[in-house]
């Protein structure tokens, strides 16, 4: 599972570490709080071992995360709390679902408190109303029983510094060694955030058009630092939405990651129309070694429709711009968005093939609550009947004018074949595994996992 904003997914292939509740350890503790983490997806823990976890010691809340296609299993956790420890307070996390807060508590008596977003200002005020025994209607973006009534708190503020968060209570972890994305090699990793939100409105995301939020390069370098020395990690995740959005700052970013020797290998998402020649190969100087882009469709008419506000001859640029210079290109594409045809469908496979990305996800179009898309499926006033249970983004729950569910989910399949069958798409990366001999292990690992997904479980829960 992958349980950090919006990723909030099912995912067999990255085991991640639960860098938001590490977020609110280290807050929690400024204010005088005991913190202690139980990183049960990590440990790959069952219910009854967690139980014998969560059993020996008194605490007053207990704090998860969960998701929406995942739900009835992480209300287990609260449930199991109630049982051994009937007065802690249960807190749940999930982003996701923070338009319809009524529906998450109504369901779960186990479930006390639904924190909806903004974790970093919202759970550090929480705990405190907690311990002083005051109103939690003066608690900003949760939701909470009160007697046969559940009440909704008014949005929460985003925080006005994100610089001003401390380094993430990365000692409450045993070590790094779960931990991977994608393949299982350069261990030891972790993710980082640099910086949070997405002002853009693709009609499609759950962050659309939300507050960015960013850190300075200093402290950026500095934890960057504290995990080397501390941890020895040789690889990092930017988990950030939008990575590039500031240019000068990931040029004082990469540039500073070179000039100190920090010698951590990094990779990042971001748009494509947010990088050139230049900021990508100080980039790569400077530790890059990959970039997702969320490419979505090979359609202009698809991309336009859903908002995307880039085109078909930026990520053209964008992915040879970043295989010239040595990075490695991962895109992203949703298939079933608005106006899609089988005519677009060939468009966006014959900008694969045309392109040729070093990897590629193919997701179908999932109609998460808030989102237009949502709206455009269901419709506004439709969220008390969607089953979000079932969002998953390998099987469609909704289709377009053009095509069925049934003919997105073949189309998924047509649009991985194209790719893992071409030729081409072996020598490329062949050539690049020679030039880029340190690669070796990684690309061994992903032909593994080829095979393994689409082989053998047919891209369910992965990609």
């Amino acid at each position: 599972m992958i349980r950090e904003e919006r990723c909030e997914i099912t995912e067999r292939y990255s085991v991640l570490p639960p860098y938001s509740l590490l977020q609110i350890g280290a807050l929690l503790r400024e204010q005088g709080h005991d913190v202690s983490l139980i990183d049960a997806n990590g440990d790959n823990l069952d219910y009854h071992r967690l139980s014998a976890k969560l059993e020996s010691p008194q605490y007053d809340a207990l704090v998860f995360r969960f998701t929406p296609t995942t739900f009835d299993h992480d209300m287990k956790t609260a449930v199991l709390s109630k049982k051994l420890h009937p007065h802690a307070v249960t807190i749940g996390i999930c982003w996701t679902l923070h338009s319809l807060p009524e529906q998450v508590i109504a369901g779960v008596p186990e479930l006390d408190v639904y924190v909806r977003h903004e974790y970093e200002t919202v759970t550090p005020q929480l705990i405190d109303a907690l311990d002083g025994n005051t109103s939690l209607a003066d608690v900003t973006g949760i939701a909470y029983r009160t007697g046969e009534r559940i009440a909704v708190t008014e949005d929460a503020a985003p925080v006005d510094d994100y610089d001003s968060l401390p380094i993430p209570a990365y000692d409450l972890l045993a070590c790094f060694d779960n931990y991977f994305i994608n393949t299982p090699a350069g261990k030891p990793f972790t993710i980082m955030y640099t910086s949070k939100g997405c002002p853009y409105g693709c009609t499609f995301c759950t962050v659309a058009r939300t507050k960015w939020k960013k850190r300075n390069a200093a402290g950026i370098l500095e934890e960057l630092r504290y995990l080397r020395e501390n941890y020895g990690i040789k690889t990092v995740s930017f988990f950030d939405e939008t990575f590039t959005i500031d240019r000068r700052r990931v040029l004082d970013i990469a540039r500073g990651i070179s000039y100190n020797d920090l010698e951590v290998k990094w990779y990042c998402n971001t748009r494509v129309e947010l990088v050139d020649k230049g900021l990508l190969a100080t980039m790569y100087r400077g530790g890059c070694r990959g970039v997702s882009f969320g490419v979505e469709s090979g359609s202009q008419s698809v991309l336009d429709k859903a908002e995307k506000g880039s085109t078909i001859e930026q990520a053209e640029h964008a992915i040879l711009w970043a295989k010239k210079a040595g990075i490695k290109v991962y895109c992203s594409f949703i298939m079933g968005l608005p106006c899609e045809t089988w005519d677009t469908v060939r468009e966006t496979i014959d900008f694969v093939r045309r392109t040729l990305p070093t990897g590629a996800q193919f997701n179908v179009a999932t109609p998460y609550p808030g989102t237009k898309l949502f709206e455009s499926v269901y419709g506004a006033k439709a969220e008390s009947s969607a089953d979000w249970r079932s969002l998953y983004q390998y099987q469609a729950v909704a289709g377009t004018d053009a095509l069925s569910p049934e003919d997105l989910d073949r189309v998924r399949m047509m649009a991985y074949r194209s790719l893992y069958f071409n030729p081409r798409w072996w020598l490329q990366n062949i050539r690049h595994v020679v030039r880029h001999p340190e690669d070796f292990e990684m690309a061994a690992k992903y032909v593994i996992k080829i095979v393994d997904n689409y082989l053998i479980h047919r891209m369910r829960h992965g990609h």
